[in-house]
């Protein structure tokens, strides 16, 4: 989708979690200014937990602006993980302090007009952005991979905290994710409240919803 000519800066955008069995879907907005220095930027499943950890603060100190949005597993099990997706990213977007002009979105999607006007309106008086989804963008564009980064670090922090409230399942290791060890903790204790219970294998296939599907 072409930008036109709406002025103001832009602000990258990018999700973690989208594809876990449990824990929340994390999204984060970034506006760089014209001028950085954030050497090694990239897309944060290319770093080491390190380098990111490094990487997210001078990523903080050196952003316009920053936002973060995020969607629990009972609210993607209400409206799917597309949706909920949407929904993390646009609350992300709505809580940048400056207005951005154009979003460039990580994915071959732009969010829904409906879902982003929804949070857009509680932060913000001018029109929502322009938008432009970009296939690899967290790899091409600076400022999805800067947005990449936080929130990969975010959740990850998130996640280590949800592993102590909830010990057994190894969710500070795997951070949610469809490993052996998660799908065996599973099956030995059950899915706890932090788990997406329409994800296929979080529950018994005889008593898994009919919706049950990652993406």
């Amino acid at each position: 989708m072409p930008f036109g000519r709406r002025s103001g800066p832009v602000a990258g955008i990018d999700e973690a979690g989208r594809g876990c069995l449990a824990g929340p879907v994390v999204a984060a907005a970034v506006i760089l200014p014209v001028v950085y220095e954030l050497p090694g930027l990239t897309d944060s499943k290319a770093l080491s937990a390190k380098a990111r950890d490094i990487l997210a603060p001078r990523i903080r100190e050196c952003a316009l602006a920053w936002g973060l949005g995020v969607v629990w597993p009972r609210r993607i099990e209400r409206i799917n993980i597309l949706q909920a997706t949407f929904e993390a990213m646009s609350r992300a977007v709505g809580v940048l302090r400056l207005t951005p002009g154009r979003l460039l979105i990580d994915g071959n999607k732009v969010l829904p007009d409906a879902v982003l006007t929804l949070f857009w309106r509680t932060g913000h008086t001018a029109p929502p952005p322009l938008q432009q989804a970009v296939v690899g963008g967290d790899k091409s564009e600076d400022v999805i991979s800067a947005a990449s980064i936080l929130a990969k670090t975010f959740r990850d922090r998130l996640m280590l905290h949800l592993g102590r409230r909830w010990p057994g399942y190894g969710l500070e290791e795997h951070k949610g994710y469809g490993t052996k060890a998660h799908y065996a903790a599973l099956r030995r204790l059950g899915p706890c409240p932090q788990h997406r219970l329409t994800f296929r294998g979080v529950l018994p296939q005889a008593a898994a919803p009919l919706q049950g599907s990652l993406c």
